[in-house]
């Protein structure tokens, strides 16, 4: 039997694995694009934008310019690298330092630390601009009425005021918004709790019952009830500019986009595609679904979108093996206290009752722990919290394959098939036809 050895990263270090070649089915990583100068792709994104004029024509001496910047939990996009080059740009523009602020576009999240402040932004622009940290329960957000569809709309006061706003992220595939980055800076990124839970509260079936709704999923962009109304609530701020980073597949910046708030973002969609999607022969007994490392297995949270693409590659009744460290196994303490149901049916009616994002991801997550078997590699200290979902708990990616190994034996399969995504999140499986 050959083997083929697999290095997957899981927090700050990697573990291997070798797996039986001739079952693998494939191996999915994203298209190998070279990195960038960043510097230079960074100047070049704002002085020959999409749709727009240059930057520093969007802006002018005496402008109070709000920088709305992706928070910790997206450190992917690398914005520590590029942030700078806007405010030097914007300096260039007549807007001095002092004219400047950064809101960082939590949504829901927790407030970040000084040191997490830093790996967003980078040491020297947060020695030179003033940063606020988005409070989704902040009683002075600003009221803009109800969108189309109903979502009552409340912003940061920062945004709101300012002469001009940036906006500031990388742009990946998202589980329900079918991209993230962009408008989602605005909704949920500086929005109120009940925004926000009003505005994903669409990523439900109309029916009770039917589960997930089929118009809100990965890539989907077109007649998405959840993206039609983040572009709405965008609109109303009106942003000046975007900058964003595209990532490869090694999670370096291979683009950066930047100019009109709709059309440059439109354009790193297409991009992203481009790298993501990538072909699968079929659906196999085995996925192996890597998240990646920190940060994007910092929580279990974050990791989970790591489930989809998954859930996209294997069998029904086939055996995912998840991998991330999750060091932050507790946040947001809503998405763990989610884990009390004992079918997918009770879950999905309480979920209903009263919607939240935590809730909805981990809602997800339950039904394929209930319909696959899913391993799930990470810190020995999460055992416990992590056998509330479903899920079945081990240290080492060896201890995984074993055990899936063993469940193949159970079930009489000898010539099953496996899938592997060494960085799941990276990757967008389309079957072949």
């Amino acid at each position: 039997m050959s083997l083929k050895e697999f290095t997957f990263g899981i927090g700050d270090t990697f573990q291997k694995v070798s797996l039986p070649e001739e079952h693998i089915s494939d191996v999915m990583e994203g298209r190998n694009v070279p990195t960038v100068n960043v510097k230079e792709a960074t100047i070049q994104c704002m002085r020959h934008p999409i749709g727009s004029e240059p930057l520093q024509q969007k802006v002018c001496k005496g402008d109070k310019v709000c920088l709305v910047v992706a928070d910790v939990t997206r450190t992917w996009n690398k914005s520590n690298q590029f942030l700078k080059y806007i405010v030097d740009e914007l300096n260039l523009g007549g807007v001095p330092d002092k004219d400047m602020c950064i809101v960082f576009a939590q949504g829901s999240h927790r407030a970040q630390t000084p040191a997490e402040d830093e790996r967003v932004c980078g040491k020297e622009v947060l020695q030179r601009i003033k940063t606020y940290q988005h409070d989704c329960l902040d009683p002075e957000l600003v009221d803009f009425g109800t969108t189309k569809i109903g979502t009552p709309l409340k912003l940061n006061k920062h945004v709101v005021n300012a002469d001009k706003v940036i906006l500031i992220d990388g742009i990946t595939t998202h589980l329900f918004a079918g991209f993230g980055g962009g408008r989602k800076l605005i909704l949920p990124g500086v929005s109120s709790y009940d925004t926000i839970q009003r505005n994903h509260c669409h990523a439900l079936a109309d029916t009770p019952g039917g589960g997930v709704n089929p118009l809100t999923r990965s890539l989907k962009i077109t007649n998405n009830p959840l993206n039609d109304d983040m572009i709405e609530a965008c609109s109303k701020v009106s942003p000046c500019f975007l900058v964003h980073s595209v990532i490869n597949a090694e999670g370096e910046i291979c683009s950066m986009v930047g100019g009109d708030w709709y059309e440059a973002w439109l354009e790193g969609t297409k991009q992203v595609v481009n790298i993501q999607k990538v072909p699968m022969k079929q659906k196999t007994d085995v996925v192996f679904a890597c998240a990646g490392g920190y940060p994007n297995d910092v929580s279990l949270y974050q990791g989970s979108k790591c489930y989809d693409p998954a859930e996209a590659a294997v069998k029904d009744g086939g055996i995912v093996i998840a991998i991330m460290e999750a060091r932050d196994i507790k946040e947001p303490p809503a998405y763990m206290g989610s884990f009390i149901y004992d079918t997918a049916e009770e879950m999905e009616a309480a979920l209903r009752a009263k919607f939240t994002i935590p809730f909805f991801v981990a809602y997800k997550q339950y039904v394929l722990a209930k319909r696959c078997t899913v391993i799930l590699v990470t810190r020995p200290e999460n055992f416990d919290d992590i056998r509330r979902t479903a899920q079945i708990p081990v240290a080492t990616v060896q201890e995984a394959w074993d055990l899936a190994q063993q469940k193949l034996r159970e079930q009489g399969k000898t010539d099953y098939t496996i899938n592997v995504m060494p960085h799941c999140t990276k990757v967008v499986p389309i079957l072949q036809k």
